[in-house]
């Protein structure tokens, strides 16, 4: 297969809301090019992993290269990324965008513009690209196109009249978009004669081939057993295979301007495999990286730990692995007096810890518990040092600490203008600052400034609650600014419940304390001796509850006789669980630890 021209190259992407149909639109271009016989096609091609075919999302971006024969009769070779659509996986949207020239914006022609659209168009818009809008599920009874059409030109400034109706389902006008991507889509440039500059799209490892590369190359070619560094982990490899993914891998000799492929080259790890970085040739190197390289941030962190002591190791293998695939998380070993050994992980969002979650008790068949999520605090010192806390029970003493600072957001929330009020009510009792407020067609779109702190916990299920499921979130991190935060501990008979400890905001502190220690003692079962449970900042106690013990009945061999000697065993009683009560362990059962984590408003 020799290297092709590169005006007959098209590099796209898919960019949609979540559910509006990138998957289906992909698997019938697929289909329509003839690239996988019809006994291959299997719903959702490019979606390989359990979780994302049954959560119906995309986790990790996929590319497959289509051959073409235009209406004018020209061959054209086609990239298609398929890209995650969730807020969590933003970066490596970003960086498959920067693969592309041009992108098809996907909008389900019954529901309109949502949250995540705009903001994935928007990536697209900065990333330079040619946008055609597709209209899709113009099959469904409930479609309007010409309101829709309208939306896009109003909502996100795009002229729309061109825009390519199709459904994805059925297969109607999946020849219009291949001519769309043609003739409206620019090809890429690249010089062949330059130094190779190639841009690593993303990594995932592979049992039998060790971690597969996939690469899209700016200038120069990109050859089998050629030499290659990559520039921001400095790292040097021989380059082995080289392929391109017609779904299923087959191999090229070389990959010249404007192809995207894959490489391996032996190695051993993902994390030497940074999403962003740029490959070039060892030993003439180009002159500067491309532009735009960060290292993936955790935003959110949590422990994880395996119900049963014993399986410590069985947890360590499967995040080790887990880790070969997923760059973005990262964890340490982190040991905690209630629940034993275990990992303190940090995660780029609520849904990245899901997922994670899920595949360690799905693949590696785990039991585990996770503590709450917490984000990144920066603490400044009375004596000037500025740390970062990842978990609250790590916290210093209050006397040493000048300020905390806290993550704060930018979130979009588009929704009917029925729920608005409730919307407006939840964002309120989160600490929302409203940065705006307008009409976007029949929905309201909210922009509120919210710390981080409120949102991971529940926040979006409960936005979907309240707005039942019409409501659309985004979000991306801001700053971060000082905030009135305490410590809150969980006392069980006089002992911290590290697991338990959380940072809260000092004027809901005494609320969120009263709760925990309600739930807490509907949760832990009665001992021979009472158990007292209080929430605490610093020495002050904020909220107590008792669970009353059990009482024994002493007095009932005690026939006649005296008062005294009723009083006598009865004193004996209250001695011992005195006595009891200093040296008596309470065993707190795992179900009070998650659902004690699971707070409602």
């Amino acid at each position: 297969m020799t290297a092709h021209k590169i005006e007959n190259i098209r590099n796209f992407s898919i960019v949609a809301h979540i559910d509006h149909g990138k998957s289906t639109l992909a698997d019938r271009l697929i289909q329509e090019t003839g690239t996988l016989k019809a006994r291959e096609m299997v719903e959702q091609v490019l979606d390989s992993m359990d979780i994302e075919r049954e959560r119906g999302i995309t986790i990790k971006a996929q590319t497959v290269r289509l051959n073409y024969t235009a209406r004018d009769g020209k061959d054209y070779v086609l990239n298609l990324m398929d890209t995650p659509g969730h807020v969590d996986f933003a970066y490596e949207v970003s960086r498959s965008l920067k693969a592309c020239e041009g992108s098809l914006l996907v909008v389900d022609a019954s529901q309109g513009v949502e949250a995540q659209t705009l903001a994935n168009v928007y990536q697209a818009i900065d990333a330079g690209h040619e946008i055609v809008p597709v209209l899709n599920k113009i099959d469904l009874p409930a479609a309007e196109p010409d309101r829709i059409k309208e939306q896009i030109e109003e909502v996100i400034g795009l002229d729309a009249s061109e825009a390519v109706l199709i459904s994805a389902k059925t297969g109607v006008g999946i020849p219009d978009v291949l001519e769309a991507i043609v003739n409206r889509l620019p090809p890429p440039s690249g010089d062949e004669k330059a130094p190779l500059k190639a841009l690593l799209v993303d990594s995932w490892y592979d049992a039998y081939l060790g971690v597969v590369v996939l690469v899209r190359v700016f200038d120069g070619t990109l050859k089998k057993g050629q030499k290659i560094k990559m520039m921001a982990a400095d790292a040097h490899y021989e380059v082995d295979k080289i392929g391109v993914f017609r779904p299923k891998m087959q191999d090229v000799a070389s990959l010249g301007p404007g192809e995207v492929g894959f490489i391996t080259a032996q190695i051993k790890q993902v994390a030497d495999t940074r999403v962003g970085d740029t490959i070039t040739d060892d030993k003439k190197p180009t002159a500067e990286a491309l532009p735009g390289f960060k290292p993936a941030q955790p935003v959110v962190f949590c422990g994880l730990f395996p119900v049963d002591a014993a399986d410590f190791e069985d947890l360590r293998a499967a995040i080790g692995k887990l880790r070969l695939n997923d760059a973005s998380f990262s964890y340490e070993m982190e040991t905690s007096a209630a629940l034993g050994f275990g990992f303190r992980c940090g995660f780029l969002g609520l849904l990245h810890l899901e997922i994670i979650q899920e595949r360690l008790q799905r693949e590696f068949d785990l039991d585990l518990i996770a503590t709450a999520p917490s984000v990144i605090y920066k603490i400044t010192l009375t004596n000037g040092d500025e740390i970062e806390l990842h978990n609250p029970a790590d916290m210093p003493d209050v006397v040493k600490i000048e300020e905390i600072k806290e993550p704060w957001i930018r979130a979009t929330i588009l929704t009917p203008d029925d729920y608005l009020g409730s919307v407006l009510k939840l964002c309120q009792d989160r600490r929302g600052v409203q940065v705006d407020l307008n009409y976007v067609g029949k929905r309201a779109m909210a922009v509120y400034d919210l710390p981080l702190n409120e949102v991971v916990f529940d926040f979006y299920d409960r936005l979907k609650s309240i707005s039942k499921g019409y409501a659309s979130f985004d979000y991306q991190l801001t700053d971060y600014r000082a905030g009135d935060l305490v410590k809150m501990s969980i006392l069980v008979n006089s002992e911290p419940v590290d697991a338990l400890s959380m940072l809260v905001y000092r004027t809901r502190a005494e609320g969120r304390g009263r709760q925990m220690c309600e739930k807490l003692k509907e949760l832990i079962p009665p001992h021979m001796f009472q158990v007292p449970i209080q929430a605490a900042i610093g020495g002050k106690i904020i909220a107590r509850e008792t669970v009353r013990a059990f009482r024994k009945d002493v007095t009932a061999k005690c026939y006649g006789g005296d008062v005294t000697r009723k009083r006598k065993l009865l004193e004996k009683q209250k001695e011992g669980k005195k006595k009891m009560r200093q040296f008596g362990r309470v065993e707190i059962p795992q179900e009070a630890f998650i659902a004690a984590l699971k707070m409602e408003e």
